[in-house]
């Protein structure tokens, strides 16, 4: 504290401050804690300090031995410099932590990132081009991973973010990859993980399987086309129908579809059991037909073709089954020469189209799960399209075309064969790769799964049961979170776990080269495999030799090339992390994940699902979700609309605090808005808080509490009730912090420093502050509890203005208190106020008066703009009260004029409220030079003719006698 000392409030100022130009200067001290924050460009000042000064391992060592509060990162993906997003994120994080740790806890918080994965070897392709061999693929993705990573790290540190910097968690540790590979296993041995031939979300750009997240839906434009299959049982669908025979030879039935690119793949025909169809003549090409169609659809589809045609009979669909036609393009290639038969299935409705669906099993999911369930062998299924979106070179017709180049020749050959009914181009919304934005497809390949609905081997419950469960018990914040991961957990396919990429955690398994089936001994080997990458880091299954381990077995066994999904990497942490690579740091389950609302599809739910399977339960105990940044007009931020906000530049143009109470001020469960006009309006409001602490500091700069401190029983009645709206404010904000609730906080704090201290207690105190004897009990009173006001209000704010509050208590705190919290604000918990035993009737007391308070300076400002007194000072009050309002303002006695900053008060009982009134005089006294108070007793000493009488009592006498104000 600044050692600021005045000889009895005489001639003698503050060190460093101007001499006063009156004889009878008032005591106003000063703080080296200055009026402008100039944050951008101290801040990174205060950076440098706190790594130097290593603040977090301070801050550890002071919380060690409280109840801990972890809270697991979600690991942001190692590329590219960091945005908004990152930093609300990082921001909302930091909050949380140094809440809890005033609030009490050992809250320690250790930062990760997501190394592995297609992004960055996409970068490294375009770097050093295709086809490297994998080694060097591996080598130079690890140095791009650390690179990104120091880049990312300054920034998340510039934006006042305490944490584990120099010991970070990394996906690409070498020993989180291989307790990685061991989690793996693990799932393995317990019965969740299956090979199997299934249709996947396959992007050709990738040229490998995505995850669920890793798809998003854009508006795509299709030909959708009707196709007739020709008829091939004519007596059966004679049959169907109730008839003995069919009036005409020649008749198709019609699918609809939007992909015909699938129509070479066509291997069975799917209808509805209930549904119901009929059998209609028509005239085309001047030819007899017959069709199948849905009889719902006839009318629509018929105007549709521009047919007349008359139904001859109906059915269900249940009648048609097994019932085979042929192929539409039978007659062009033997290849086509094929029959697909009709299967029942309940997903086909008469919603749109024709009622009947066409089936490729290794295009579609729905497709797929028919076709096995009428017994389709895998290898019976079809599979013309290659990995990068070609057709086969083999494929008659078609081959060495993409798929999406083929559905002009595919209609074309249809319209050759009189099985084209119509085309028509259809907008819809469709399957896109998140990355690469482009058109994506169900493509079915042998891929590793994780089965949501299989009985584990100990014959629990499901994953999907048990992952459901999980969800109950999780808190979640904004509560609607919850229903939005059981929507998606209870709705979502098997897990595919494998990638067909080079940067990732390889599935070290051991595959038999003719039947595919795991080496018997693939629990040893995969431990084996683990050790040699937590030596040598992935690289150690590329380079070794099967022989090392298999032995003569090398000869018939193959590595299996797969990498596991980069979601399985980060949905492990809590086993390869919290257990693993940190778990001195951490615990399980963690009591937070907190991360943007889109990962309830990302993280949340693949950390939900390794959890249910690794240990029958969810890592955490409690989820929360933040909305993403919006600008001011509420568009989304992209480049192409430039309307994007840096980070790092609103650190370096207005200073990391007001980015941190910009995020805190605004409401997370929904969009965050920013622009410059709000950025404006959230330095305003840095300004009010910063005023405020300026003021409490200069204001007991020369305060020693040792020495100083009033005890309770003897503070002033007003500084009594201040203490006690700290303390309610302290634990307002206490209870906001523990439910992660940030903007109530922000509302107070601007509230309370406006409000409660500038509009009322601050302004009745400056009079006592300033004119009261330097050292009497009346501005000891007031500097005591201005002490109690600024070591709790550092303390609530510092989770969110980290930097002020680190310069504030700096300057603030004494050299013996700041020795004492090893040189910084977050080793200090909540402020423990002294016991107030009326602070509940204080509260109710001062409300009251506040209110009167605000009715007599609305009729003070009537009068002075009518012209009758200039300030308030100059009023003389007359107010009329009944009841408690009565008995609040007559107990103050003659320091009701203080509350009400006029120079003469006074207070008479009224019978009812109807009675109640405030009158307003402008006094015929002098004004006193020193304390502008217009008083009778001004000029009463010779010697001093321009002071009152207070004044010469304060500066020459015993002081004044204040007992409430």
């Amino acid at each position: 504290m600044s050692d600021t000392k005045q000889n009895n409030g005489q001639s003698q100022a503050p060190k460093g401050q101007k001499k006063p130009e009156s004889k009878y200067p008032v005591n106003m001290t000063d703080t080296p804690f200055p009026m402008r924050g100039d944050l951008a460009k101290r801040e990174p000042g205060w950076v440098k300090q706190w790594q130097d000064k290593k603040i977090y391992e301070r801050v550890r060592k002071a919380a060690a031995g409280r109840p801990t509060f972890i809270l697991h990162d979600g690991p942001p993906y190692a590329n590219g410099d960091i945005h908004l997003g990152h930093a609300v994120n990082k921001i909302l994080k930091d909050m949380v932590i140094k809440s809890r740790t005033i609030a009490g806890f050992d809250a320690p918080y250790v930062p990760g990132w997501d190394c592995h994965g297609m992004p960055i070897e996409i970068q490294i392709e375009k770097l050093y081009g295709k086809n490297l061999p994998t080694a060097e693929v591996l080598q130079k993705a690890r140095a791009y991973a650390l690179e990104q990573i120091d880049r990312q790290r300054a920034g998340f540190i510039r934006l006042g973010v305490l944490g584990e910097w120099d010991n970070p968690y990394m996906t690409m540790a070498y020993s989180n990859e291989a307790d990685e590979l061991r989690a793996l296993g693990t799932l393995l041995e317990k019965g969740y993980v299956y090979r199997g031939l299934k249709p996947v979300n396959w992007c050709f750009d990738c040229g490998s399987a995505l995850a669920e997240a890793e798809v998003e839906y854009q508006d795509k434009r299709d030909p959708a086309i009707d196709v007739g299959f020709p008829f091939h049982e004519h007596d059966k669908i004679a049959a169907a129908f109730g008839l003995d025979t069919l009036p005409v030879d020649q008749g198709f039935i019609v699918i609809w579809t939007t992909t015909p690119w699938t129509i070479p793949s066509n291997q069975a025909l799917n209808v509805g059991p209930e549904v119901g169809y009929s059998l209609v003549r028509v005239e085309r090409d001047g030819q007899p037909q017959l069709l199948i169609l849905g009889s719902e659809l006839v009318e629509s589809v018929l105007a549709r073709y521009k047919l007349e045609g008359t139904i001859i009979a109906t059915t269900v669909g249940a009648k048609l089954e097994g019932i085979r036609f042929k192929h539409p393009l039978h007659a062009q290639d033997p290849f086509y020469d094929r029959l697909s038969p009709v299967y029942l299935a309940d997903y086909v409705t008469v919603d749109s189209g024709t009622g009947v669906v066409h089936s490729a099993p290794s295009y579609g999911l729905e497709d797929f799960q028919s076709c096995k369930a009428h017994g389709m062998k895998d290898d019976e299924m079809l599979k013309p399209v290659m990995g990068d979106g070609r057709f086969a070179s083999s494929l008659p017709l078609f081959g060495g075309m993409t798929i999406w180049e083929a559905s002009k020749p595919i209609c074309g050959a249809l319209t050759e064969a009189g099985a084209l009914f119509e085309l028509k181009m259809f907008d819809h919304s469709y399957m896109h790769c998140w990355r690469h934005k482009t058109p994506i497809v169900y493509r079915a390949t042998n891929q590793w799964f994780a089965g949501m609905d299989i009985t584990p081997k100990d014959g629990g419950p499901t994953l999907r049961e048990t992952a459901l469960a999980g969800i109950e018990k999780t808190q979640f914040f904004p509560d609607w979170g919850q229903a939005r991961l059981h929507g998606m957990i209870e709705n979502r396919p098997d897990w595919t776990l494998s990638r067909q990429r080079q940067w990732g955690v390889p599935m070290a398994f051991f595959v038999h080269k003719e039947t595919g089936a795991l080496h018997p001994r693939t629990p040893e080997l995969l431990e084996q495999v683990a050790k040699l990458i937590e030596a040598g880091g992935i690289d150690a299954w590329h380079n070794l030799d099967p022989a090392t381990l298999l032995g003569e077995d090398a000869a018939t066994y193959e590595k299996n090339k797969d990498t596991l999904d980069v979601w399985f990497d980060s949905g492990s942490t809590h086993q390869t992390v919290l257990r693993g690579s940190h778990k001195a740091q951490s615990s399980f389950p963690a009591d937070l994940y907190l991360e943007g609302s889109d990962q309830h599809r990302g993280w949340f739910h693949s950390s939900l699902l390794t959890s249910s399977m690794l240990n029958g339960t969810p890592p955490y105990k409690a989820l929360l979700t933040h909305g993403f940044t919006v600008d001011e007009n509420g568009k989304k931020m992209s480049k192409s609309l430039g309307n994007t906000m840096a980070p790092q530049k609103i650190s370096d143009t207005l200073g990391a605090d007001i980015l941190r109470l910009w995020v805190a001020s605004t409401d997370y469960t929904g969009e965050l808005s920013i622009g410059e006009e709000i950025l404006k309006r959230v330095t305003e409001s840095y300004r009010r808080i910063r005023n405020t602490l300026r003021f409490l500091l200069a204001n007991t700069s020369d305060f020693d509490p040792a020495l100083h401190a009033v005890p309770m029983p003897e503070l002033l009645e007003i500084d009594r009730y201040a203490i006690a709206s700290m303390a309610q404010l302290q634990n307002d904000v206490a209870a906001h912090f523990e439910r992660y609730e940030f903007h109530p906080v922000v509302s107070r704090l601007q509230n309370y420093c406006s409000e409660d201290l500038g509009g009322f207690y601050l302004d009745i105190l400056k009079d006592r502050l300033y004119t009261t004897g330097v050292a009497s009990t009346a501005r000891r009173s007031a500097q005591t509890a201005l002490w109690h006001i600024a070591h709790s209000l550092l303390r609530v704010m510092a989770p969110i203005l980290s930097f002020t509050a680190e310069e504030a208590w700096e300057k603030f705190a004494g050299a013996e208190a700041f020795a004492a919290s090893d040189e910084t604000i977050f080793t200090q918990t909540l402020w423990t106020f002294p016991a107030l035993p009326d602070a509940e009737a204080l509260l109710a007391k001062y409300a009251l008066l506040r209110q009167v308070r605000t009715d007599v300076t609305k009729q003070l400002e009537e009068v002075r703009a009518s012209g009758a007194i200039g300030s308030s000072l100059q009023a003389e009050l007359a107010i009329k009260a009944a009841g408690e309002k009565y008995r609040a303002l007559a107990s103050l006695d003659d320091d009701l004029k203080f509350v009400f900053i006029t120079s003469q008060a006074t207070v008479s009982e009224v019978a009812a409220e109807a009675d109640e009134a405030v009158e307003v005089a402008p006094s015929t006294f002098e004004k006193c030079e020193r304390c502008w108070h217009y008083r009778r007793d001004v000029g009463h000493d010779h010697a001093h003719p321009t002071l009152c009488g207070r004044c010469t009592s304060n500066l020459f006498g015993a002081g004044e006698k204040r007992r409430y104000a």
